[in-house]
């Protein structure tokens, strides 16, 4: 339960791959009672729905593609997605949408239409977004915002491990080249490349639990 008065909002959570930012943004809303927005998860649905219709991960073709998509997001302690109607978040995590995920992610026109979704589920009232780029592009002006990071190895482990929680068989040395592969294109695209806010707090979590994490955060917000 969030304590009265304790935690200002929206919460801007950023971060590469496997760097933690939605196992806290999901404990932050569940102690807060805030909604929490996984964006990636949308990127993820746009993915595997111009994978299904055919459309290439090019700016033009990808944007109108983008824009006429009935996607949602029932943001709650966990998000879920809707793609014309049906709830697709069970398939998002599927091995070719995370191998395309970041081509149609780095385009322009698709991280404009989603960025606009964003911003508008982040006004319904107290929320945690997390994301890449949520402090810099998203919400600029969220009065909390944490940027997690940790090693190559560390994240290359922690997917390994999400990916068997999702039914997936991925070792941690195929884990590492996707994420290397994926910072790489992140890092590098002239939308919104990843990178802290200047006024973000970094948290590096290679070394720590999520309960220190979490022990981490809630001191910064001053509710421990």
């Amino acid at each position: 339960m969030r304590p009265d008065g304790c935690v200002p909002w929206p919460i801007a959570i950023d971060g590469p791959a496997a760097s933690g930012k939605s196992s806290l943004g999901m404990a932050l809303a569940e102690r807060f009672g805030f909604l929490f927005l996984d964006t990636g998860l949308m990127y993820r649905a746009v993915t595997l729905a111009a994978l299904e219709a055919g459309v290439p991960p090019e700016d033009e073709a990808a944007g109108a593609f983008a824009r006429a998509l009935d996607i949602r997001a029932e943001a709650g302690a966990e998000t879920r997605i809707l793609v014309d109607g049906k709830d697709v978040t069970g398939r998002l995590r599927e091995p070719e949408v995370e191998h395309h995920v970041s081509a149609y992610s780095a385009l322009p026109s698709v991280r404009a239409a989603m960025v606009a979704a964003q911003r508008a589920i982040a006004a319904r009232g107290p929320a945690i977004l997390a994301g890449r780029d949520i402090g810099t592009v998203v919400l600029p002006d969220a009065p909390v915002k944490l940027f997690l990071e940790a090693s190559p190895e560390a994240r290359a482990a922690r997917r390994s491990l999400q990916a068997r929680q999702w039914g997936l068989a991925q070792e941690a040395a195929e884990a590492r080249r996707d994420i290397e592969q994926r910072d790489r294109l992140d890092s590098s695209r002239a939308a919104s490349p990843l990178r802290p806010a200047e006024d973000a707090v970094v948290i590096d979590t290679t070394d720590l639990s999520l309960e220190d994490v979490i022990r981490y955060a809630l001191e910064l917000l001053g509710c421990n």
